[in-house]
């Protein structure tokens, strides 16, 4: 049951559920968390076959460089440059951007603090109204996996049912109904999952 499924676990099953889906776009946070090395080297292969576009955030070094084609990276004054290749070339380029202004002195760069209202905003109490927001995220986020594994229990009885050879000698009606249902609870899942991961990201 996916209740007693790890975090590592559940994110595998995410990535299983995502590659079986035909897409031309992917955009992934942080993929490599909770990952052991052989579910990581599947994802990579995985990925580096993956025909359509990649948006990746990751803090994994080696991940980007075996994976992306070009990086998209903050300078520190509000601007979002993008550079060929993965980290190393990265830091390569961005390094080779510097120049003294001076022959003979060194180059010394400063951080300048473009958003300190974003500072202050995190800083800021959360409300009432923000507080409850965050707590039902959290139950909805608890409750899912209970509520995904009672469709799937229901979704794998009728399969059941339907795989039997008397099943279709019944009321033609019922048998419609049943395929309703079915239909049903794959949309229903569909649903859970995405929503599953929107406030496991949130």
């Amino acid at each position: 049951p996916i209740t007693a499924l790890s975090g590592g676990e559940r994110n595998r099953l995410l990535l299983a559920r995502l590659f079986a889906k035909s897409t031309n776009l992917l955009i992934m946070d942080e993929p490599t968390n909770d990952l052991d090395i052989d579910t990581l080297e599947i994802l990579e292969d995985l990925l580096l076959d993956y025909s359509g576009t990649l948006l990746l955030v990751s803090h994994d070094r080696e991940f980007l460089n075996n994976l992306v084609t070009s990086t998209i990276a903050l300078d520190g004054q509000g601007n979002a440059v993008e550079y060929v290749g993965g980290y190393d070339d990265w830091v390569r380029q961005s390094q080779a951007s510097l120049k003294p202004s001076e022959p003979g002195k060194s180059f010394k760069t400063t951080v300048i603090d473009t958003i300190p209202e974003a500072k202050a905003e995190q800083n800021r109490k959360l409300s009432y109204k923000e507080q409850k927001a965050i707590e039902a995220r959290q139950v909805e986020l608890a409750e899912l996996p209970a509520r995904i594994e009672e469709l799937e229990k229901e979704q794998a009885q009728i399969g059941r049912n339907m795989a039997e050879t008397s099943f279709y000698q019944g009321d033609v009606e019922e048998i419609a109904n049943t395929a309703a249902r079915l239909k049903e609870i794959e949309d229903e899942l569909a649903q859970a999952y995405q929503r599953w991961e929107e406030l496991d990201n949130a």
